[in-house]
């Protein structure tokens, strides 16, 4: 899934996401074929991906809490010269 503008929702719902988020990359490692989320059992693919989106520095948005930060991998965008 790909969630945009991801660090526009509130910083406690960002730390409640994160360990769903940990849930599902810990059900990958592990080659599961579920995973239990807020007390269901949901079917895994092995082929999901989770990214996300930020535009920080505008007003309104939050950062991202250090656990959230710590599962995705960075990568900057600029406008070309």
């Amino acid at each position: 899934g790909c969630f945009d503008e991801f660090n526009r929702l509130p910083e406690n719902i960002l730390s409640a996401v994160s360990q769903q988020i940990l849930t599902i990359q810990r059900g990958l490692l592990a080659h599961s074929k579920t995973v239990d989320l807020l007390g269901r059992s949901i079917s895994l693919h092995d082929s999901v991906g989770i990214f996300i989106t930020m535009n920080p520095g505008y007003a309104g948005r939050s950062n991202l809490p250090d656990n959230l930060k710590q599962l995705f991998r960075s990568v900057a965008m600029t406008i070309p010269d």
